[in-house]
């Protein structure tokens, strides 16, 4: 047992018991709300470069799912490895008591050289992040790091695909997915509505591709920083193709369509935000987990604000007036969380069928 620590761009220095991969490492401190789900998140490449505080007391009490996979994607997990750069909770589990368990979270941690500490008061360290936003941290373990703001980097391009793939091929509708750091159940969602998923790098020209339709996926970082995919979008909006964007989706299609984004001062990460379709006032509650929103104040005239969030009215998504572009900045895939929102890959669909016709 070995004791650990993070420390804070602040000089704040919490002391805990380390687990999982006994080393240092650094990112941008994030904390999520949910209760569940821990697989799906750590696994969740939005996640890059950043160091995750679950707040929910006890983690890793059901273990860690087999790796089974179904349509050559993993069936448990919502991509390859885990993206977090490091865990902090409250207090670990090492028993498991799930039928589907094959490995506790310590030991699937220290497989993909991640760490973790246990032992701190994650309440206190969210509510510090909440008062005066996330910032830069460390896990230091014997060896001495540098703090480094991983928002500078291009985060896109270290967890997107580098080559095209297709998966069920031959399916009623072609999609073409950007892939910006996409989640392993969006392509699922898209694949159960008998669709061929043709999923590009985040950088890939499709202009000489035959699709029906296009989704931009959720990733990490700065949008901004994605402009090739931004350029490729802005010459897509010329024409009527129907477009889906699904979280750093939603800020790059606002981004092509001449919008801007800014940076959220502690971001959403949790199961359970409130957002309100503008069109028929419901409200329903979504997953979410993003540090970016658009800033739909500088939305064209052509475009309407779609949703909007209960709690802080942040934009949730935005829609074209007249042509088959919407987009919407929470998951409706969910994987952790409600499926409230599911709906949306069937209007989706029609959007693409009708468009087909």
């Amino acid at each position: 047992m070995y004791n650990n620590a993070l420390i804070l761009e602040d000089g704040t220095e919490l002391k805990g018991i380390s687990f999982g991969h006994h080393s240092s490492s650094n990112g941008e401190v994030v904390f999520n709300t949910g209760m569940v789900g821990y697989p799906e998140s750590l696994t969740d490449p939005s996640y890059k470069g950043q160091i995750l505080v679950l707040t929910y007391p006890l983690i890793g009490n059901y273990g860690i799912p087999d790796n089974s996979k179904e349509n050559n994607l993993l069936k448990n997990f919502e991509s390859d490895k885990i993206q977090v750069s490091g865990l902090i909770i409250s207090t670990l589990s090492m028993e498991k008591s799930h039928w589907n368990a094959v490995k506790n979270l310590d030991e699937w941690m220290k497989e993909f050289n991640v760490p973790g500490i246990y032992g701190i008061d994650t309440r206190a360290l969210t509510k510090k992040l909440r008062e005066q936003g996330v910032m830069l941290g460390k896990i230091v373990n014997e060896k001495e790091i540098k703090l480094e703001d991983p928002n500078k980097r291009n985060l896109v391009s270290e967890v997107s695909t580098d080559k095209k793939i297709i998966y069920n091929e031959g399916g009623k509708r072609r999609i073409i997915l950007i892939d910006c750091g996409v989640k392993n159940n969006i392509i699922r969602s898209l694949i159960r509505k008998n669709n061929e998923v043709v999923r590009v790098p985040w950088d890939y020209n499709f202009s000489k591709e035959n699709y029906d339709g296009i989704v931009i996926s959720n990733g990490p970082g700065d949008p901004k920083l994605c402009k090739k995919s931004i350029d490729h979008l802005e010459n897509v909006l010329q024409d009527k193709t129907p477009i889906f964007g699904i979280c750093l989706g939603n800020q790059i299609l606002a981004l092509a369509a001449g919008a801007d984004t800014y940076k959220l001062k502690y971001g959403h990460r949790s199961q359970n935000q409130p957002c309100i379709n503008l069109k028929t006032k419901r409200c329903y509650v979504t997953s979410q987990n993003h540090g970016y929103s658009v800033d739909d104040s500088k939305l064209k005239e052509e475009w309407d604000i779609l949703f909007k969030n209960a709690n802080d009215n942040t934009n949730e998504g935005i829609i074209h007036k007249t042509k088959p572009f919407m987009a919407v900045q929470f998951h409706p895939e969910a994987t952790p969380g409600p499926t409230d929102t599911n709906f949306l890959f069937d209007d989706f669909m029609k959007m693409v069928d009708k468009n087909v016709r």
